[in-house]
């Protein structure tokens, strides 16, 4: 008979209430994709698994599975999240990211990928946090889904040669001419941040974007990546990002 018992390293993308002491958690895991798990009596005082499953946190889960819910048996971090949520700047962003990874994967299905790059995300905000984590980490899931956007040929009438882009639109998935111009506008120095985040060059990019002394949320060309790569986003999965407009907005 096949065990039901199974081990996986994960984070935890969110957790909501189930009855008066339980608790479902959201994982993503390395090797099952999403899974979804109650922690029985972890709302109570004397729980043995305290604050290692809250969101964002990364550790080593056993999992008992279940027919709808799996059971969570064990669970040890694989490090501390405390770096991230004792700034309120890099927890909005996390939580951005992980709303939208949340909303792309399917349950129960591997996306080793995808863990990756959340992995890779998680450990931005911990060492350089910046406002350009969240819309490249955008731009990267709508990529290593499918829909990388064109930024180097028209998508309206293929010109390349020559031609200034200045504007991006969001059905054809790509720059437009000014001769095809439709969607929405786009200056030249975001469409160059986006090819870095797109073309190899997203660590440089993110390095640039980090400031040892704090965030700095006034960038312009930063702010228009984000609000571009978050209505991609949106237009996709065909619903809105509440965290993401909250991180916009603040």
């Amino acid at each position: 008979m096949t065990s039901r018992l199974y081990r996986d390293v994960g984070i935890v993308l969110r957790t909501y209430k189930l009855g008066e002491s339980d608790r479902i958690i959201v994982f993503l895991t390395q090797d099952h994709g999403k899974v979804r798990a109650v922690a029985k009596g972890i709302r109570k005082t004397k729980s043995k698994f305290g604050g290692r499953l809250e969101p964002l946190s990364h550790v080593e889960v056993q999992l008992h599975r279940g027919k709808d819910l799996d059971i969570v048996s064990q669970v040890e971090s694989v490090d501390t999240t405390a770096a991230v949520f004792g700034d309120l700047d890099s927890m909005t962003e996390a939580i951005s990211i992980l709303e939208a990874v949340d909303q792309l994967v399917p349950d129960r299905e591997p996306v080793p990928q995808m863990y990756r790059m959340l992995v890779g995300a998680r450990q931005t905000l911990l060492t350089r946090p910046s406002p350009l984590v969240v819309p490249a980490f955008l731009w990267k899931l709508l990529s290593s889904e499918g829909l990388r956007p064109q930024l180097d040929v028209c998508v309206s009438c293929g010109e390349s040669s020559d031609v200034e882009f200045i504007a991006f639109d969001l059905n054809l998935g790509g720059v437009v001419c000014r001769s095809c111009r439709s969607g929405v506008a786009i200056s030249a120095s975001a469409l160059e941040m986006m090819r870095d985040v797109l073309g190899g060059k997203l660590g440089e990019s993110l390095d640039r974007a980090f400031n040892p002394d704090g965030q700095q949320l006034n960038d312009p060309v930063i702010n228009e990546v984000s609000q571009l790569a978050t209505r991609a986003f949106e237009h996709h999965i065909e619903r809105r990002l509440r965290s993401v407009s909250i991180f916009e907005r603040h």
